[in-house]
């Protein structure tokens, strides 16, 4: 019978710890447990295979003797025994007047010939009993064989005898009759008996070949069964070596498939996990892309305050351009008004000093007019002057008295008429300045400050270009305030996008690894789910194979 394979030894790890070093040993006692324990399973249905086997034998054998007819052989040497205790019983009939000894000689003859055939009946009771225990016991035919051929010559030497001392008896009882009487009915009866002896010599001898025949055919078809058990029994070796075999290869397959099993089941478990952070990560993705197309919301939105602040910059620049421009014109205007103010103040004592010459020419007037002197057209009293003074001769006195006058007089009209020239340019300065600003409160305010020559307007218009400018350097300041303030939102903001932008470029990075590594764990699936697939089709083929040994 084929041995048991050793079971699966665990090797542990030198590094391993202690607890999983118990483990595995637990693990392997059990093991070793489990196996011992389907060894004696084994043991014991082999034990009950055996005996069923022997059952089965007795049963071939007991079919066997049927079959061959030693039943029929046996009913055959009853017949015989029969016939000849019925052919005893009638010479004892016949003869009952022979001698006391012929009665001993003929009893102990059917004595011998019953002891004869209940020893032939023994020889087939031993050998049927022979037989069975060739059946149960195939490891010595030799020793049978001997048993078998002593029985034969014994049984064949004692027919011969029986037929020997039959005939004698026979003879004998036949002369004594004779020699007593000369009866021919007694002859004739002799003689048939004579003849019936020799027919049953006859039949004797072809039961005997009958059953050597039959012995021989016995020992032809034993030597055939003898084979066919032997063969039978190393071919039952042979399958319970080969169902060892399939069964450890069954424990080994299913340790695999245990096994196998463990590894899909941890792989399915890694599978949900992985795709548990899948779906974290995608989450985490889609909030991320939402961040990132806020942000980029808000970059637009920085890049069109940048713009805004650009264009707010060239506003201010402009702006800026613009006060400097009005506060040139401005300082002009102060400038041109102190001007003005210093002009008016000269023209004021300019006016002063003419208003005193006027009246000084009205006295001098008078006076000439009551020396009898008469001016010219030219030297009026309407504020305007005329042409130049005339040279007219006059007497040598009123040429010597008013000699200085006259100077003086022409000093005068010279500095009016120089004045006058210069009112003139100035108004038309005013004027190319009114044109220059183009504003009409700052022309009325100048018409007025030229016509009416107060400081008011003047002093309204200073505070209001003050007022103006206060109000453009607070919007100035406020302008580059935002503009700071957008400037450092806009950099926090490309910071965060750019942030944004790696955290986005990582996340795309683990998405594409976690993809990556979800087609491997489905690749392993696959191969884990073939390998359980070949592994229950050979199980199942395995299982068919021990179906059809166990109904062989």
């Amino acid at each position: 019978m084929g041995s048991q394979g050793p079971g699966r030894k665990r090797t542990t790890s030198r590094n391993g710890l202690t607890a999983e070093g118990d483990a595995l040993n637990l693990i392997a006692r059990e093991a070793e447990s489990r196996l011992a324990a389907k060894r004696a399973a084994r043991a014991e249905a082999r034990e009950i295979r055996m005996r069923e086997l022997e059952r089965q034998q007795k049963e071939i054998y007991q079919v066997q003797k049927k079959y061959y007819g030693l039943n029929n052989t046996e009913s055959r040497w009853g017949d015989i025994e029969q016939w000849m205790e019925d052919s005893e019983r009638y010479t004892r009939h016949s003869h009952r007047h022979s001698s006391l000894s012929d009665d001993e000689d003929q009893t102990s003859v059917v004595s011998r010939s019953n002891q004869q055939l209940s020893e032939y009946s023994g020889y087939f009771g031993s050998s049927s009993r022979t037989s069975s225990r060739v059946s149960s016991r195939c490891q010595s035919p030799v020793l049978d064989d001997r048993l078998e051929a002593s029985y034969v010559e014994k049984a064949s030497s004692r027919a011969s005898a029986l037929s020997t001392a039959t005939l004698t008896s026979l003879g004998e009882t036949s002369r004594t009759g004779s020699g007593e009487s000369s009866v021919t009915a007694d002859t004739e009866l002799s003689l048939r008996e004579m003849k019936e002896i020799h027919e049953l010599k006859d039949q004797i001898q072809d039961v005997e070949s009958k059953y050597a025949q039959t012995i021989k055919d016995l020992k032809d078809s034993l030597a055939e069964m003898e084979e066919k058990y032997r063969k039978a029994m190393v071919s039952n070796a042979q399958f319970d070596n080969e169902k060892s075999n399939l069964m450890y290869q069954v424990d080994t397959l299913k340790d695999s498939l245990s096994e196998l099993e463990e590894l899909l089941s941890e792989s399915r478990r890694e599978y949900e996990e992985r795709c548990k952070d899948l779906e974290r990560e995608k989450y985490s993705h889609s909030v991320l892309q939402f961040q990132f197309n806020e942000l980029k919301e808000t970059l637009k939105q920085g890049e069109e305050l940048l713009t805004e602040i650009r264009q707010l910059r060239l506003a201010q620049d402009g702006h800026v351009r613009d006060i400097s421009d009005l506060q040139e014109t401005i300082e002009w205007k102060n400038k041109k008004i102190g001007a003005l103010e210093k002009q008016k103040e000269y023209s004021d004592a300019i006016r002063n000093e003419r208003d005193e010459l006027r009246d000084e020419v009205v006295q001098l007037r008078d006076i000439l007019k009551k020396h009898g002197i008469v001016l010219g057209p030219d030297l009026s009293t309407n504020k305007e002057v005329g042409g130049d003074v005339t040279d007219e001769p006059a007497s040598t006195e009123v040429q010597e008295k008013s000699s200085m006058l006259e100077i003086r007089l022409r000093k005068l009209v010279d500095e009016r008429e120089s004045l006058i020239e210069q009112v003139k340019r100035l108004k038309g300065q005013l004027e190319q300045k009114k044109m220059v600003l183009d504003t009409e409160d700052v022309s009325r305010l100048e018409g007025e400050t030229m016509e009416n020559g107060t400081d008011n307007n003047v002093m309204d218009l200073q505070r209001e270009a003050n007022r103006q400018i206060t109000d453009l350097k607070f919007k100035l300041v406020k302008s580059e305030q935002e503009v700071t303030a957008l400037e450092q939102n806009a950099t926090r903001l490309e910071g965060q996008v750019s942030r944004y932008k790696s955290a986005a470029e990582n996340a795309e990075k683990v998405e594409d690894e976690l993809k990556a590594e979800k087609r491997k764990l489905q690749r392993e699936l696959r191969s884990a789910l073939d390998k359980i697939e070949e592994l229950k089709s050979s199980n199942s083929h395995l299982t068919k194979r021990l179906e059809k040994m166990k109904v062989k």
